[in-house]
């Protein structure tokens, strides 16, 4: 409404439009991407204020949305299974994390005095949510076209990775051919999930002969275990790189 005073942020400005310049977005209502930035433990210990599970909600259903539109336009030779491995491959929680590292998400946080302490800014689970609700502020900001503009812009190079290595997505499998080799053992996956049951989180440990080697977290169990199977692999393809033969 005109006149109407501007609402008040709960990150600094400066730190707010750098974020904005970084994600390539002008933002006409700011405190959208203010929101965006409130995880819960925050919220928690400053009443009043909305935290970014909604802009998650809505981020996390426009993602899925618009990621699966580029690897149809994209790649036209692909059946349904290798469309999904390469959306999946993606839109999980460790490579939403990776590409909220890369704008640098994690200064802008607000967090809870707990969790802050704990980590939480390199925690993969809250930056991939802190990415989401990032993606739903666009979205509620500019519509569909900014929307699309800024998962064109964070997301092509992954997308070209992945589709590269496509026959190689399957992580669980390839894993377990390599720790056959190297260990005469099969991965063992620890998982634990959390989060209300319309929002579940998983994080899964995969350890071989007793040793742990890589962690992963996803929407689902699949995700999540394909996750730390990936972590494993290039953790122990980088330490024996012979093992790959």
């Amino acid at each position: 409404m005109p006149g109407s005073p501007a609402p008040e942020l709960s990150v600094p400005v400066g730190p707010l439009q750098a974020l904005a310049d970084r994600l390539g977005h002008h933002f006409a209502d700011l405190s959208l991407l203010d929101r965006s930035m409130r995880h819960r433990s925050w919220c928690a210990e400053h009443p009043g204020h909305e935290p970014n599970e909604r802009l998650e909600f809505l981020g996390d259903a426009v993602l899925g949305w618009m990621i699966a539109d580029i690897c149809y336009r994209q790649h036209a030779d692909l059946p349904e299974g290798k469309l999904t491995d390469l959306r999946k491959s993606v839109v999980n929680a460790s490579a939403l994390a990776e590409i909220a590292v890369t704008v640098d998400i994690g200064p802008c946080l607000l967090l809870g005095k707990g969790e802050s302490a704990a980590g939480g800014r390199l925690k993969p689970s809250i930056l991939s949510d802190a990415l989401e609700a990032v993606i739903g502020a666009v979205y509620l900001d500019g519509g569909v076209v900014a929307a699309a503009a800024l998962i064109e812009r964070l997301f092509a190079e992954p997308l070209q990775q992945a589709a590269k290595q496509l026959d190689r997505l399957d992580f669980k499998t390839l894993l377990q051919e390599l720790t056959a080799r190297m260990f005469d053992a099969a991965p063992v996956y620890v998982l634990r999930e959390s989060g209300p049951d319309h929002q579940k989180l998983f994080d899964a440990t995969v350890m071989v002969a007793g040793r742990t080697v890589g962690e992963g977290s996803g929407r689902s169990k699949k995700v999540a275990e394909q996750a730390a199977a990936a972590a494993a692999h290039d953790l122990l393809t980088t330490a024996s790189p012979s093992a790959e033969g």
